[in-house]
């Protein structure tokens, strides 16, 4: 795709979420669809949510979209055949959460359905590299997609990380494909994520204005994480680990810390590392600083990665979420 189409698929994704998030925190204001601040609440007042329906209204015909201008060509192709339907039912399913409430074990159903769909028509290409049979090759790939879907839903508490994070995946993954060259679309797939994320951010950054709610948070871990087993299944394997280390981190050590205590892992908790530095003192736009500066030596290494220094690229992702962690959980000094 020329610079020009994919500048221009940008500019009307942001501006499109953009517009579209200020419509949907009106009517979510009119018919008081509210996140009502609990004990695990990481804010103190009532706050619409929902604006996840504004980000998939533009985003998920983009796909559709360039999914036809790519026909059968890897990530821009026919596997959107099953990627969209799965996205769909997801936010059916979460927008129905958000107003009322389901049982887990509903929505993990709805979750499992949706990443088989995603399966079921993605290439045979394995994620993993031939290292496993094929067949455990795409349940170990499916399983990696379902804790996606979960975690991300997992790390979206408090103003500005999830809309952020997605950009930076989405930007990254483009990034990824224009430099390693693969193909298909996932450069305008990317992007389109990345620019929709930061429409919506513009009404999200702290303070923020609405929440997505898990109509949001589900079915864009849901994307994002077919992205990266797409990019992974093309070869970029490195960069597919090393992009998203910091949520995949704090999401998992939280969750086997919870589990080694014998606490429930479906509950809500405000645990995560990012959680526990806003309890620290640290302010939500503070918290999600340091995050998009890990995010951004990340996605420079991911770029390494793919040019060879996969190694290193490795060593130095663990060693970027090793200090975010380590300062998520420190004590905030007087004045810092």
């Amino acid at each position: 795709m020329p610079w020009t189409w994919l500048a221009a698929a940008f500019v009307i994704a942001f501006a499109a979420t953009a517009l579209l998030t200020g419509v949907v925190l009106r009517l979510l204001r009119r018919y008081a669809v509210l996140d009502r601040p609990g004990a695990r609440s990481s804010h103190a007042a009532p706050t619409p949510r929902g604006g996840g329906l504004a980000v998939l209204a533009v985003l998920l015909p983009a796909w559709a979209a360039i999914g036809l201008a790519w026909p059968g060509a890897g990530a821009g192709g026919a596997a959107l055949a099953g990627v969209l339907p799965g996205a769909l039912l997801l936010a059916a399913v979460s927008w129905i959460d958000d107003l009322r409430g389901l049982d887990p074990r509903l929505r993990l159903a709805a979750h499992a359905l949706a990443v088989g769909i995603g399966l079921a028509a993605m290439a045979p290409a394995p994620v993993f590299q031939g290292l496993l049979p094929p067949w455990l090759d795409r349940l170990a790939a499916g399983l990696a997609w379902l804790w996606f879907v979960n975690l991300f839903n997992f790390m979206d508490g408090i103003d500005g990380l999830a809309a952020s994070e997605t950009a930076c995946l989405g930007g990254g993954l483009a990034l990824i494909a224009l430099v390693a060259g693969l193909g298909g679309g996932t450069a305008p797939l990317g992007l389109t994520l990345a620019a929709a994320a930061l429409g919506f951010l513009l009404w999200n950054r702290p303070p923020a204005k609405l929440f997505l709610g898990d109509v949001g948070s589900v079915p864009l871990g849901y994307v994002t994480g077919w992205l990266l087993l797409d990019a992974a299944a093309a070869g970029a394997w490195a960069a597919a680990l090393i992009l998203p280390a910091y949520y995949l981190a704090d999401a998992t050590l939280t969750l086997v810390d919870r589990a080694r205590r014998g606490e429930s892992v479906t509950e809500a908790h405000a645990e995560h590392f990012y959680q526990r530095a806003v309890r620290a003192g640290r302010s939500h736009g503070q918290v999600v600083l340091m995050v998009l500066a890990a995010n951004a030596a990340l996605i420079a290494l991911a770029l390494g990665a793919e040019r060879g220094e996969r190694l290193a690229g490795l060593i130095g992702a663990a060693a970027v979420v090793v200090l975010l962690l380590r300062r998520l959980s420190r004590p905030l000094r007087r004045g810092a």
